[in-house]
Formats: structure tokens, C-alpha cells, sequence
């Protein structure tokens, strides 16, 4: 259940996620789901990729800041109050959202979602029967 996700410190300078995105691209990763937050010197880029563990050493050797970060794919419905089900079952446990951010595809709706309280947040939701995404479902879409 537990996805594993890059994160990338990247400098706010034109060229830099070109730079990110080639390096991938010639080691023949590739990119699924990403998320770009920045300051007014530097962005965080986290990526859900197809060979994470590759991707932290082709960008390492690019003398890129990266590590790997883990997170939860949460599958939810893609209509009103999907999403809000899932974030009640978390308030009702008391756990915090660091971050997430989410994509859909038709009917669904798959939310990555980085917590506090990684197991708990698994624990959480499977008690309440919500659907989790596995790493090897998310690594190959």
C-alpha cells in the first residue's frame, strides 16, 4: 500500500524540470502522477515514477537533491463528496495531511496523499473499506 514517491529540490531557474524530465526519459522511467509546489527560490517537485529507485540514482548522478518520500494512492469516487468521505474517516482519527494531490480518470478519482501517521492512515482506511492503490498498480499505469 505504501507508494514510494521522488522528491526533487529544484532550483526556480528556466530549464531545470526539462532537465528532470530528459535525464528520466533516457533511463526510459516513466512519469505517472506529479505535483509542482514552489517558493520564490526553489520548487519541490514529487513524482510518482515507473522505477523509483532508478530515477533517485539517475537524478543523483545529475547532482540533483533528491530522496524518496513515501505515500498512500487512495482510489476514490470521481463525483461530489468523494473525496470528502475519505478526509472525514482521517479527521474522525485525528490523523494530518502533510500534502496531497490527485488525478481522474473517468468515473475515479486516485489521490496520493503523504500523512503524520503512514500506517495509521492505511489502518484508517481500510477499516472503513476505501481503496487503496498498490505501488505495483500505480509504478505501471
Amino acid at each position: 500500500m505504501i507508494i514510494k514517491q521522488l522528491s526533487i529540490f529544484l532550483e526556480n531557474e528556466s530549464g531545470r524540470l526539462t532537465e528532470v524530465t530528459g535525464a528520466l526519459s533516457d533511463a526510459g522511467i516513466n512519469i505517472t502522477a506529479f505535483s509542482i509546489a514552489d517558493t520564490a527560490d526553489y520548487g519541490v517537485l514529487r513524482l510518482i515514477v515507473s522505477k523509483p529507485e532508478a530515477a533517485e540514482n539517475v537524478l543523483k548522478e545529475k547532482n540533483f537533491a533528491v530522496h524518496i518520500t513515501e505515500v498512500i494512492g487512495l482510489v476514490v469516487p470521481h463525483e461530489p463528496g468523494g473525496l470528502h468521505r475519505a478526509l472525514k474517516i482521517l479527521s474522525a482519527e485525528r490523523i494530518s495531511i502533510e500534502y496531497m494531490y490527485a488525478f481522474a480518470l473517468g468515473d475515479r478519482a486516485t489521490v496520493i496523499i503523504r500523512t503524520e501517521a503512514m500506517q495509521q492512515t492505511i489502518t484508517a482506511l481500510q477499516k472503513h473499506a476505501m481503496e487503496l492503490v498498490r505501488a505495483s498498480e500505480i509504478y505501471e499505469i
